[in-house]
C-alpha cells in the first residue's frame, strides 16, 4: 500500500500536465488553422476574373469593386467585432467567424448571378474580418508567455494562406472547374471550427476573482485571466486572477491605441497600394508582364520571413522603434530607386519594398504587448484593425487617381510619403513601453458605460 499512495500522486500529478499539453497544442492548432484561412477569400478569385466574367457580369470596374471589398469588409469587422466581444468569447466568435466565411465561400461558388457573388463574397470577408481581430486576444488569452513566438506563427501562416490559393487556383479551375476552384476553401474554413467546438462558452468566463482581494473594476480589469485551453486544459496563466467586475473598453480614449491604429492602417496603405500597382509601375518603365509579375512576387514574399522575425524581435525589445526605422527606411529607398531609375535593378527597389512592410507584425504583436488582458487585447485588436483597414482603402484609390491625373507615378510616390511621416510619427508613439489600457477612461465598469 506505501509503494501504490506514490504511484497513485504521480499519476494524479501527471494527468493535468498531459491535459494542459494537449490543450496547448490544441489551441496552438486551432489559432494557425484559423490564421491561414484568412486570405483564401481574397488571394483565390484574382487569377480566376477571366473564366468567372464568361458565365457572371464581371467587368473592369466590378472587379476593382471586388478587389476593395477586402479592405473595406476588414475594417467594418474591426469595428464591430469588439462589441460582440463584451458578451461572447472570442471561442465563439471564431467558431461564428468561419462558419460564416464557409457559407459564403460556397454560396458565391454556386452563385446564379453577380448580386449573389458579390453579397456572398462580403460575407466570406466579414468572417474572415472578425477572425483577424479575435486572433491576437487568443494568442493573449492561451499563450501570454509567449506571444512573440505565436504570432511569429500565425502571421507567417496568414502569409502562406495568401500565397497558397492564387498558385493553386488555375490548376484546380482547369480540373474542376472555377466554382470547385474558389468552394473547396470553405472545407479550411469547416476543419478551423473543430478545435474550438469543446472550448466554446457562449458567454466570457466567469466573474469570480481569485483571493479574498477587493478592488475598483479598472484594477481588477487590469489582471490577468484566468484561462482553459480546448479541451479542459489547465490555465494557461496558473493563480491568475479573473476579471471580478463587468467593464466596457474604449481603446479610442487612448492616445496610443490611435497609434497603433495609424501604424497598421499606413503599413496596409503602402503595403496594399503596390500589390495594387506596382506591376502596371513595372510595365509603364518598360519591364514584360512577366517581369512585372516577378517584382511583384518578390515583393509580397518578403513577408514569409519578416512575420518570422519581426514579433520574436519586438517581443525581447523594451522599445522596438528601430523596426519602424528600418521598415520606413526601405519603403522610402524602394519608392526613390523605383521612381528614379524603375527600369534599372527593379529586383532591388522591390525588394526594398518588401521589406517595408516589417511594421506589419511589428503592429499585430503589440496589440498584445501593449494590452494587460485578453480582452483589452481584443478591444485594441478590433479598433485598430478597423480604424487601419479603413485608411488603408484609401491608398491604391488615391494612387491611382493621382497617377491618372498627372499621368505619371511622382504625385502617387508623394502621397505615400506623406503617408510614411504619419507611419513614423505613430510608430514612435505606441512603440513606447505603456499600457493602452491605464490610459484615463479606457476601462470602465460596465453599470457606468
Amino acid at each position: 500500500m506505501s509503494e501504490a499512495e506514490p504511484e497513485a500522486t504521480v499519476h494524479a500529478s501527471a494527468s493535468p500536465r498531459q491535459s494542459a499539453i494537449r490543450g496547448g497544442l490544441l489551441a496552438a492548432a486551432g489559432i494557425l488553422i484559423v490564421a491561414f484561412t484568412l486570405r483564401t477569400a481574397v488571394t483565390s478569385v484574382p487569377p480566376l476574373t477571366g473564366a468567372i466574367s464568361r458565365e457572371l457580369f464581371l467587368p473592369s470596374w466590378l472587379v476593382g469593386i471586388l478587389g476593395m471589398l477586402p479592405t473595406a469588409l476588414f475594417g467594418i469587422a474591426g469595428l464591430v467585432t469588439p462589441l460582440f466581444m463584451r458578451k461572447r468569447s472570442v471561442e465563439s466568435i471564431a467558431v461564428v467567424s468561419m462558419a460564416a466565411a464557409a457559407v459564403g465561400q460556397i454560396v458565391r461558388a454556386v452563385a446564379p448571378d453577380t448580386v449573389t457573388f458579390l453579397a456572398a463574397s462580403a460575407v466570406a470577408l466579414a468572417g474572415m474580418g472578425a477572425g483577424n481581430v479575435v486572433l491576437p486576444p487568443m494568442v493573449k488569452k492561451y499563450f501570454p508567455e509567449k506571444i512573440g513566438l505565436l504570432t511569429a506563427l500565425y502571421v507567417t501562416v496568414i502569409s502562406l494562406g495568401t500565397t497558397v490559393p492564387p498558385l493553386l487556383a488555375v490548376p484546380v479551375a482547369e480540373s474542376v472547374g472555377w466554382r470547385g476552384s474558389i468552394g473547396w476553401w470553405a472545407v479550411v474554413n469547416v476543419i478551423a471550427i473543430v478545435p474550438w467546438l469543446r472550448s466554446w462558452p457562449a458567454r466570457p468566463s466567469a466573474s469570480r476573482a481569485a483571493g479574498s482581494e477587493g478592488g475598483d473594476a479598472r484594477s481588477s480589469a487590469r489582471r490577468t485571466e484566468s484561462t482553459t485551453a480546448p479541451g479542459g486544459s489547465a490555465p494557461a496563466a496558473p493563480g491568475a486572477a479573473v476579471t471580478a467586475v463587468p467593464v466596457v473598453i474604449r481603446p479610442w480614449r487612448a492616445p496610443a491605441a490611435w497609434a497603433l491604429a495609424l501604424l497598421f492602417g499606413c503599413t496596409s496603405l503602402n503595403t496594399y497600394t503596390m500589390f495594387s500597382w506596382l506591376p502596371s509601375i513595372a510595365t509603364e518603365a518598360g519591364l514584360s508582364a512577366g517581369d512585372a509579375g516577378l517584382q511583384l512576387a518578390i515583393f509580397s514574399g518578403l513577408g514569409i520571413p519578416l512575420s518570422l522575425v519581426v514579433p520574436i524581435l519586438a517581443g525581447r525589445l523594451k522599445n522596438p522603434f528601430a523596426v519602424v526605422i528600418f521598415g520606413v527606411t526601405c519603403f522610402v529607398s524602394g519608392y526613390l530607386g523605383l521612381w528614379i531609375a524603375p527600369a534599372s535593378a527593379t529586383w532591388l527597389w522591390s525588394t526594398l519594398m518588401g521589406l517595408g512592410p516589417a511594421t506589419f507584425p511589428l503592429s499585430l504583436v503589440l496589440i498584445n504587448l501593449r494590452t494587460r488582458s485578453h480582452r483589452a487585447s481584443g478591444a485594441v485588436s478590433g479598433f485598430a484593425q478597423g480604424v487601419g483597414y479603413t485608411v488603408a482603402c484609401a491608398g491604391p484609390l488615391f494612387a491611382g487617381i493621382l497617377h491618372d491625373a498627372t499621368g505619371g507615378w511622382t504625385a502617387s510616390f508623394a502621397f505615400l510619403g506623406v503617408t510614411l511621416v504619419v507611419l513614423v510619427s505613430a510608430g514612435w508613439v505606441i512603440c513606447r513601453p505603456r499600457y493602452i489600457d491605464d490610459a484615463p477612461g479606457v476601462v470602465e465598469p460596465a453599470a457606468a458605460a
